[in-house]
C-alpha cells in the first residue's frame, strides 16, 4: 500500500508542475525511522512566486504558488487523523521539524520550505478538525492534503483520448473513466427541485 499512496501523491504533484524528488527509496522496517526518513518527497517549482497558501486544507489551486516543499504521506484510508492520534503518534509530524529539514537544505539549498502532510481524512466534527489542525500547526505542519482531493483532481484532468502508458496509475484511471466507472464531478443546480420533479413523475406513472 505505501507504493500506491506514494504513486498517487507523486502523480498529483507532477500534474501541478512540481519537480518531485524522492530522497529515500528504501523501506524502513527493522528500526525506527530517522527524522530525515520521515520525508517522502521534496518538491521544487522554479517559476513559483514562493507565496505560502493561507488555507490549511490544500488544493491544487492553493498550491500553485508554492516554490519548495517537503511532503510526508500517511495513507491510512480507514482512519481519520484526530488530535488524540497525533499526540499518540508524534512520528506523523516529525518530518516538519528542524532535524528532518536539515537534510533537505543540504540537497536543495537554503530557503523557505512549505511542509505538507498527506492524509486520508480529517475528523468529521468541526471541533475535532480544529483541534487536529492546532496540533499539526504547533508541530510545524503548514498544510494538509487529503487523498480524496488528490484523486478527484487527477480524475478531472484525465483525458480519455490520451494514452498514459508511462503511468500505471493514470492509465488505470483513464480506462475506468473511459468505461463510465469514474465520472467527472458535475455542479447540480436546484437539486431539490429535480428530486421533487422525479418523485412527481414516478407517482404519475
Amino acid at each position: 500500500m505505501p507504493g500506491v499512496n506514494e504513486a498517487i501523491t507523486r502523480e498529483y504533484f507532477e500534474s501541478l508542475g512540481f519537480l518531485v524528488l524522492q530522497p529515500h527509496k528504501h523501506l524502513v522496517t527493522a528500526r525506527s525511522k530517522r527524522p530525515e526518513e520521515e520525508i517522502d518527497f521534496i518538491l521544487v517549482k522554479p517559476d513559483a512566486s514562493e507565496e505560502a497558501p493561507e488555507d490549511f486544507v490544500l488544493t491544487g489551486r492553493t498550491l500553485r504558488n508554492v516554490g519548495r516543499a517537503v511532503v510526508s504521506v500517511r495513507g491510512w484510508h480507514s482512519d481519520r487523523v484526530s488530535p488524540a492520534l497525533l499526540k499518540l503518534s508524534p512520528e506523523l509530524v516529525r518530518f516538519a521539524q528542524e532535524p528532518a529539514l536539515r537534510s533537505v537544505r543540504k540537497q536543495i539549498g537554503e530557503g523557505p520550505l512549505f511542509r505538507i502532510l498527506c492524509l486520508s481524512d480529517l475528523p468529521a466534527t468541526a471541533a475535532l478538525r480544529k483541534g487536529a489542525q492546532h496540533v499539526m500547526r504547533e508541530a510545524g505542519v503548514d498544510g494538509v492534503l487529503l487523498f480524496p482531493t488528490m484523486l478527484r483532481e487527477l480524475i478531472r484532468e484525465i483525458d480519455k483520448r490520451k494514452n498514459y502508458d508511462k503511468s500505471d496509475l493514470l492509465q488505470t484511471l483513464r480506462i475506468l473513466k473511459n468505461y463510465g466507472l469514474l465520472r467527472d464531478e458535475q455542479l447540480e443546480l436546484f437539486p431539490n427541485t429535480r428530486r421533487r420533479k422525479s418523485r412527481a413523475k414516478a407517482q404519475e406513472i
